[in-house]
């Protein structure tokens, strides 16, 4: 394990690589990378970045949005069969069925999309700033910055939110307005049961519950914090509570212990595991590396148009 670790390194140095994981990614990957976060956060890193090559650790979408934003550096995936089931329920002939029967409706997708979906929304969004984005076009009447995109100006126009019905749910509950919602979800979280919560909190009552927007409405109508896990992060940090369940994958865990060794964290079941993020090993990294294989890349075209939602949503978290 310590050679492998050596040599990645070694070549992080030598090929002036960054190496950016997901909070769900299996412990080791997580404490060899370079940063970890949810989405929202990684997006960020890789559009700051001055590093030639992109290592990402996470599922294909994440590596699509980060060739998105750095078109000028080389992003590869340890592994490229970690896909994400919630991104593939939904098709671009989806998304412009959608737009048929809604004419004029604005678009928010969910990052958890391919790079193809993106190409045909107007905005894109994560758990992280979803209701920020939804507050933004309710307040501006839905209406798109310099007539740009597929819809344009006009007072309280409909929202199609995509992919995921429970985070939809979610964000209409938060901001009052009603939402377009597709019948897509992440299979990981469904698993999240209110029994769940239910036991753990029998045996930790003095416990916080934390949940993702992502989990069902009766899970989340349960929590103390309804966050991204970058959220989850920042309020168990903040917090004086000294005991939390967690209603997110359960990879989460070893950071929240390893930044908070005073606190406790218990999962909210452990069927909570998302199998694509636990495809990257350390292994994988080091032979990424050393060929720089698996690279990711959206085809121009695509990558212009996804890059304008991708955009306004880096745009919106700018704001605060």
């Amino acid at each position: 394990m310590n050679d492998i670790i050596n040599k990645i390194n070694m070549l992080r140095k030598e090929k002036n690589a960054v190496i950016l994981a997901h909070n769900y990614q299996l412990p080791e990957v997580q404490d060899i990378a370079d940063f970890v976060g949810d989405s929202l956060g990684l997006s960020i890193q890789a559009s700051k970045t001055k590093a030639r090559l992109i290592v990402f650790c996470g599922v294909r979408f994440m590596a699509e949005t980060a060739a998105i934003i750095c078109p000028d550096k080389k992003v590869i995936m340890p592994d490229v069969n970690a896909g994400c089931p919630m991104a593939d329920m939904i098709t671009p002939d989806d998304v412009r069925k959608l737009r048929a029967e809604h004419p004029g409706a604005i678009v928010v997708a969910y990052v958890n999309t391919s790079a193809e979906v993106k190409a045909e929304s107007d905005y894109c969004c994560t758990s992280a700033n979803a209701v920020k984005v939804v507050e933004k076009l309710s307040a501006e009447g839905a209406r798109l910055p310099d007539g740009q995109g597929s819809a344009s100006g006009g007072t309280n126009k409909e929202i199609i939110f995509i992919p995921d019905k429970y985070l939809g749910d979610y964000v209409s509950k938060q901001t009052g307005k009603k939402l377009i919602l597709f019948n897509g979800y992440c299979p990981s979280h469904v698993k999240i049961l209110p029994e769940h919560i239910q036991a753990v909190k029998k045996e930790h009552p003095d416990a916080l519950i934390m949940a993702h927007p992502e989990c069902l409405p009766d899970v989340i109508a349960m929590a103390d914090k309804v966050a991204s896990t970058g959220g989850m992060i920042k309020f168990a940090k903040e917090s004086q509570a000294g005991e939390f369940i967690i209603g997110t994958e359960v990879g989460i865990i070893h950071r929240l212990q390893k930044e908070n060794p005073g606190k406790k964290f218990y999962p909210a079941t452990n069927l909570a595991v998302c199998p694509n993020m636990k495809k990257t090993t350390l292994e994988k990294i080091l032979w990424a590396m050393e060929d720089e294989k698996n690279a990711i890349t959206v085809p121009e075209k695509i990558a212009d148009k996804a890059r304008i939602a991708i955009n306004r949503m880096l745009e919106v978290s700018r704001m605060d």
